[in-house]
């Protein structure tokens, strides 16, 4: 079927750029700064190292986007380019792991914040059912019209943008720039290099550049619009946090911010705005949440839809189909609902009872993404061997720093020992996938 396409270039920048940048951003700087003993050029430096996995990994995924109009995104590289069956696994692990996992955490946080901003007692069940309408909510939108789906994902990626804009630009001119300049404030024992120790916290909130590509058949003229999406948004990703980091850091101050950990938020919105202020930054960090919530959404709904068609997911005419005139397959959004609002009941038992100790399920497949994204790079060096990429910068430095970059989020994940129970939930998923599969190989064998 022919059907119009229903987004622009702008969106899916948007959509990177309104997915990555959710509240992490705002909250982050003064873990950094205890990681850096309150040196801000080490920040930066930090943001830097830890773009390097998302910004080349795009470049890379960018050569492979470029190379097809084929509803899927990710899905439809690894099926190309690695094998149909390694293309359903991974589409079973963002559908029953990536994206419901990921999309639970982050409708919980909006509860967190309306708490914050209305005052309420923050109670795991107000959280939940707060997080669950704030999930349907978007579920609505984008089910009823992929363009006002499209068009609230702008709304609040320029909203957040701004904001950042607004305290970044505010920090340099009324904050003390010498500040920037100034080494370690802050005497600590232990390891010179203890630093680099924050680079697995700060890879984390840079997760989720690639949904973009599960709307690149929905996309104008995809083949140029999804590359560009793909290298820009990450770029603009890092400047927008460095920014925001640099500014709120030279504005109250790196031993300040120290002190107060996450109310430095607070505190550098009352400078500049007085105690109403707070209120309105509370208002527009709820609006950058939605605006991930909203990305992770827009993506998830079509996922079951992309197995459907290669006959990878149960009752595949069903959940498959898409209705003339319509831009979103219906059951396929309802069996990403289902799934999301499993989720998010499972989020909530698990910050309930602390079922896992400084940490949420939204980590679960973080290491594992970056695992797949790695044998991706590693066939885009394969495509420059066998001559099909024709630039050495593109086919293989570009790729081999990718590599790097996510080597290092990994290790960076690793330190934790609670992922190598995620990488076995992870496992059974796939292995449950490849199960599937198999009997369905096998019985189209035997039909012929």
């Amino acid at each position: 079927m022919n059907k119009e396409k229903e987004y622009g270039l702008f969106t899916a920048i948007t959509m990177i750029v309104g997915i990555v940048i959710g509240s992490g951003i705002f909250f982050k700087s003064d873990n950094i700064l205890v990681y850096t003993n309150g040196s801000i050029l080490k920040g930066v430096l930090i943001f830097v190292i830890a773009a390097v996995g998302i910004i080349f990994g795009s470049l890379t995924i960018a050569l492979l986007a470029s190379r097809t109009t084929k509803p899927g995104g990710l899905i439809t590289y690894v099926e190309e380019y690695v094998s149909p069956k390694a293309a359903g696994a991974f589409g079973w692990f963002q559908v029953f792991i990536y994206f419901p996992a990921i999309l639970s955490v982050v409708s919980w946080v909006v509860g967190v914040y309306l708490c914050m901003l209305m005052g309420w007692e923050a109670t795991p069940e107000r959280l939940g059912v707060i997080g669950g309408i704030a999930f349907l909510t978007c579920f609505g939108i984008n089910y009823f019209s992929a363009l006002l789906g499209g068009a609230f994902q702008n709304f609040a990626t320029v909203s957040k943008v701004i904001l950042i804009g607004v305290l970044a630009v505010a920090g340099f001119i009324y904050g003390d720039p010498k500040l920037i300049t100034n080494s370690d404030v802050v005497s600590t024992a232990g390891s010179s290099m203890a630093w680099l120790g924050a680079l697995s916290p700060i890879a984390f909130s840079y997760d989720g550049w690639v949904v973009a590509t599960s709307i690149s058949h929905e996309i104008k003229d995809s083949k140029k619009n999804l590359p560009i999406a793909l290298v820009f948004g990450p770029i603009f990703v890092l400047f927008a946090y460095v920014a925001y980091f640099v500014g709120v850091s030279i504005l109250v101050g790196p031993q300040k911010i120290m002190e107060l950990g996450d109310a430095h938020v607070n505190e550098a919105v009352t400078i500049l705005f007085g105690a109403g202020g707070a209120k309105v930054f509370l208002i527009f960090v709820i609006l950058s949440v939605l605006g991930s919530l909203n990305g992770f959404t827009l993506g998830f709904l079509r996922m079951p839809y992309i197995l459907a068609i290669r006959d990878m997911f149960p009752m595949a005419d069903k959940v498959g189909y898409l209705e003339e005139g319509h831009h979103i397959p219906k059951c396929s959004a309802r069996v990403a609902g289902i799934i999301s609002l499993v989720y998010i009941v499972i989020n909530y038992i698990v910050q309930k009872y602390e079922l896992i100790p400084n940490s949420d399920i939204s980590e679960i497949p973080i290491v594992a993404s970056y695992i797949i994204y790695i044998i991706l790079y590693v066939y885009v060096i394969k495509l420059y061997r066998a001559g099909e990429i024709d630039s050495m910068v593109r086919g293989m430095i570009i790729p081999v720093v990718a590599t790097v970059g996510s080597l290092i989020i990994i290790l960076g994940g690793l330190q934790n020992l609670m992922t190598f129970l995620y990488l076995g939930i992870c496992g059974v998923v796939i292995i449950i996938a490849l199960s599937y599969l198999g009997r369905k190989e096998k019985n189209l064998v035997r039909q012929l």
